[in-house]
């Protein structure tokens, strides 16, 4: 029989040295592991039958297990122990926009699953420079980033044409632009502000900024200014998240 303990992702220095597997396939009792997992597990670390291993769900859970059965196709797996986690970012959504230089926004990605942020929307602009988004390519990534810093929820990811549409979703839109007079740490001091139960979207401009027809059509809650100098796409994003992160985790 496996043991349940509900912890948060301050414990996570419990797990500091593991290698963190995924799957979905699992029973009460039983994982299964197949395709690049496997590969992983054991061509890559050299994992044989009877092996200790920690594999997540994606969805709050954390397994420690055994390794019952090794074969080319799939990997069984005995749960030991199950450690539960709370998503505490789960209300908050990250809309990013397709920057011209693919690997600046790919860091910013990573930095923010690092951080603890679960939920992204991507969009296009009008002053998007490169349009269209590696859908499979961006999914992949916030999946070996999850692995990487030991996260237990996967981070879902949403993709809209226009930013526009973001006007249909319901929720507090925060958008935000250098020349407003409001600054984000003074958004951060009324903790009202970030109450679980509210659902927020950061919204992050690309590198020409939104255009004064799209912040009029987004219709956001408040416009945010991060710091007082001018910061790129990708190092505001990291910011926000870091900062969302040091009050919340």
């Amino acid at each position: 029989m496996s043991k349940n303990k509900s912890l948060d992702n301050s414990t996570n220095n419990f797990f500091s040295d593991i290698e963190l597997y995924y799957s979905t396939h699992l029973t009460d009792n039983e994982i299964f592991i197949s395709g690049e997992e496997l590969h992983h597990i054991k061509n890559v670390m050299r994992h044989k039958t009877g092996d200790e291993i920690f594999v997540t769900d994606g969805e709050g859970k954390i397994f420690r297990s055994r390794i019952e059965f090794l074969s080319k196709e799939a990997a069984k797996c005995l749960i030991k122990e199950k450690y539960l986690y709370e998503n505490k970012f789960s209300n908050y959504v990250f809309c990013l926009p397709r920057l011209k230089n693919n690997d600046r926004i790919e860091f910013a990605i990573e930095k923010c699953v690092e951080l603890g942020i679960t939920n992204f929307l991507f969009f296009e602009s009008e002053r998007t420079i490169a349009k269209g988004f590696k859908v499979e390519r961006i999914k992949k990534l916030l999946l070996s980033s999850m692995k990487q810093s030991l996260q237990a929820w996967l981070p879902k990811a949403n993709f809209i044409k226009n930013i526009t549409d973001l006007k249909n979703y319901e929720g507090d839109k925060i958008l935000f632009e250098q020349k407003s007079e409001m600054l984000f740490k003074d958004f951060l001091i009324d903790k009202k502000n970030l109450l679980p139960n509210n659902k927020i979207y950061f919204i992050f401009g690309p590198e020409g900024g939104f255009s004064e027809n799209e912040i009029t059509k987004i219709q956001p809650t408040a416009l945010l200014r991060i710091t007082k100098n001018r910061l790129r796409s990708e190092t505001a994003i990291i910011t926000v998240a870091s900062l969302l992160s040091t009050l919340i985790q």
